[in-house]
C-alpha cells in the first residue's frame, strides 16, 4: 500500500485533517472565509504517495473544476504535475467521497467558458489571472467509470 504524505504547509495539514478527521462536518471551507472547499486526493508523480489538498468548491452538474491558481504564483502548484501524471483522484465534498477521473482543459473556448464559472464562484480568481503571466491550469473531474 502506498503511504500517504501530508501537505508540507502547517494551516494546509492542519486544513486537511480537520476536514477529514470531522468526517466533512469541518473544515469544509477555505480558513478565514465561508468559501465551499473540497478535499482532492491525488498521487504524487515522484515518489508515488498519496497527496491531498483543499481546493476550492467549483462543480457544474456532477463535475468539479479543479484550479491551478496558487494565488497566482509564478508557478503551477505541485498537485497540477500530479493530476498531469495520474488522473485518478478521489474527492470528498462534506462526507461525500468519490472517486474521479480528471482531464485538463486546453480547448480555449471550453476554457473561457468554465473560467467564467469559475471566477463567479470565487472573484478573486480574477486577480489571481491578472497577477501572473502563466495560463493558469484548468481540470475537470468527472465520476470514474
Amino acid at each position: 500500500m502506498t503511504d500517504y504524505k501530508p501537505p508540507s504547509l502547517e494551516w494546509v495539514r492542519k486544513h486537511v485533517e480537520e476536514y477529514e478527521g470531522s468526517g466533512g462536518a469541518r473544515g469544509t471551507t477555505l480558513p478565514g472565509t465561508d468559501m465551499p472547499c473540497i478535499i482532492v486526493t491525488h498521487k504524487g508523480n515522484r515518489t508515488g504517495a498519496i497527496r491531498k489538498i483543499p481546493l476550492m468548491r467549483v462543480k457544474i452538474e456532477d463535475s468539479y473544476l479543479l484550479v491551478g491558481s496558487m494565488g497566482g504564483q509564478p508557478k503551477n502548484p505541485v498537485w497540477v504535475y500530479n493530476l498531469r501524471a495520474t488522473p485518478c483522484v478521489e474527492i470528498r465534498d462534506r462526507a461525500e467521497v468519490i472517486e474521479m477521473t480528471v482531464r485538463e482543459v486546453t480547448d480555449s473556448e471550453e476554457r473561457r467558458r468554465l473560467w467564467e464559472v469559475c471566477v463567479e464562484v470565487f472573484p478573486p480568481y480574477k486577480e489571481y489571472e491578472a497577477k501572473t503571466s502563466r495560463l493558469i491550469p484548468l481540470f475537470v473531474a468527472d465520476r470514474a467509470k
